[in-house]
Formats: structure tokens, C-alpha cells, sequence
């Protein structure tokens, strides 16, 4: 079931799979069908919700909005109790991993486990004022026109390796107008609210909800791996290792299906009990 739910600034787009205990797929910047692989992989024995985030492609952002995980968060809580299946197990991978912090502190009430896998919380780390002000300066460098500079600044602060001429192969020449026109919205408008997004470890660990923190097993190294060990240090809680890498969810959608299915049966929701 493909539909929209009004919120506060937008017009979220949603996807609805399956049957079963709720279990929602989130990213940011990647929308609903980053994760319909695995959502189809889950969807014979869960009701798995996936969305757009605000601002991005199918979810309309109202003129003036903004988005914060603070926000991205109410989205999520709106959609889990207008789809009336939680409390939800949720997932979400780098930005979304942020955003399913943010839930966890502010509506527990509607989800019972969080899976962040990769938060990019650049904050936590020893070398933060250094990262945000490259960051700063590669923003404002895709913002004055220049993206392939930017994205080369992009994955050397992220500690990713890539092939020569492959960042000229996939952000240069004629593009998808959509993913470019998401692309300058995550820019612009979400990837700072999300790297410089600080949680309350103390609100965590008080809001009742089992918190798991995933980091790929090809990640090792890299600045996702620091920050999601950051946070599993300050929580105190050994991180879980997941299939691929920062985007194992899309390489590798039936392993990590395999190993997320692991962590729903250990929170209670074996489909064949």
C-alpha cells in the first residue's frame, strides 16, 4: 500500500508490506525505495513500513520547512500511530539512524526497539570541530557548484575509498533531475542537522527502549564505525555487526535480512512462535 499522511511542513509518502508486528525501515537521505529489497525480504512475516523522508523525492516539503531529526522523529511517530500497528521495531541507517535516536527520546511510547545502524553523530568523536568545519566547507562547496569536489571531500572525511573516476562517473554529466534535486536538499537542508545532532545519552537509557547500535562489517575504520562506537561506549552496549558496509541494507539485501531477523527474534518477534 503506497499512500500520504499530512504532517506539520509536509506531505509524507509511505509504504505499507506484509502483515505481522510492525517493523519500519528509515534512512536519510535515502528514501522508501533504498530499502525495498529488504522491505520485500520482510515482509512474508512483518508489517514493514517504509517512508520518504521530509524534503525527499515523493514527500513534499511545505515552503519554508526544515529537517531536523527533532522533527524527522514526529514524522516517524505519526506514521507508526496512523498506521495504528506499534509500537515498532525501527531500523534506520546513517541519517535515519539519527532520526531513530530522536524517536527513542521523545515518543517511546510507540516503539519498543531501535536499531541505528551507523549514526553519523560526528560530535561524539575526539576530532568533531575539525570534521564539522570540512563538512561546513563541503557544503558550501557543492552549494557554489561545484559537486564533484564536494563528494570527493565527502567520502575522504568519511574514510571511504572509491575507485578513480568513479565519483566523476556517478555525480557528473546529465543526472536524474529527482535524485540531484534530493541530493542539494541533503546539502542544504539535512546533513548538517544530522552530523551535529548530539543525543541524550541519559534520556536513551531511561526511555525504555532497547537500543541497538549496527555497524557494518566492512566499515571497520571508517568515520561511521567511530561515531556508532562512540555511542555504544557512552551507552555502554557491545555494537552489533551487520552484513556490508554503510549501505549493506542495498549491496547486500539478503544478508542483512538474514542477520535483522536475528535481532527481531531476540527482541520477541519470531514469526514462528
Amino acid at each position: 500500500m503506497n499512500n500520504t499522511l499530512v504532517v506539520p511542513e509536509a506531505e509524507l509518502y509511505y509504504e505499507v508490506r506484509g502483515t505481522g508486528p510492525l517493523v519500519v525501515l528509515v534512512g536519510a537521505p535515502m528514501d522508501a525505495d533504498a530499502f525495498a529489497p529488504l522491505a520485500d525480504l520482510l515482509a512474508d512475516d512483518y508489517t514493514v513500513l517504509t517512508t520518504d523522508p521530509r524534503g525527499v523525492k515523493r514527500s513534499r516539503l511545505h515552503a519554508g520547512g526544515t529537517s531536523t531529526p527533532e522533527q524527522r522523529a514526529d514524522d516517524l511517530a505519526r506514521l507508526i500511530r496512523h498506521v495504528d500497528a506499534g509500537p515498532a521495531t525501527v531500523l534506520g541507517s546513517s541519517g535515519g539512524a539519527v532520526t531513530v535516536l530522536a524517536l527513542a527520546q521523545a515518543h517511546p511510547d510507540v516503539v519498543s526497539t531501535v536499531i541505528a545502524h551507523e549514526p553519523p553523530l560526528d560530535r561524539l568523536v575526539d576530532d568533531a570541530d575539525e570534521l564539522l568545519a570540512r563538512s561546513e566547507q563541503m557544503m558550501a562547496d557543492y552549494l557554489a557548484g561545484d559537486v564533484i569536489g564536494a563528494w570527493k571531500q565527502f567520502f575522504a572525511l568519511a574514510n571511504i575509498q572509491v575507485p578513480d573516476g568513479m565519483i566523476e562517473g556517478m555525480f557528473g554529466g546529465e543526472r536524474d533531475p529527482q535524485q540531484v534535486a534530493d541530493e542539494r536538499f541533503w546539502f542544504a537542508h539535512e546533513m548538517r542537522e544530522s552530523i551535529t545532532w548530539l543525543p541524550d545519552v541519559d534520556r536513551l537509557r531511561d526511555s525504555g527502549v532497547r537500543i541497538v547500535i549496527g555497524i557494518g562489517e566492512g566499515s571497520t575504520g571508517q568515520l561511521c564505525d567511530r561515531t556508532s562506537t562512540a555511542l555504544a561506549e557512552r551507552l555502554g552496549i557491545t555494537p552489533t555487526r551487520f552484513p556490508g558496509d554503510h549501505t549493506g541494507f542495498v549491496g547486500v539485501p539478503d544478508e542483512f535480512a538474514k542477520a535483522l531477523r536475528g535481532e527481531l527474534v531476540q527482541v520477541g518477534l519470531d514469526p514462528r512462535a
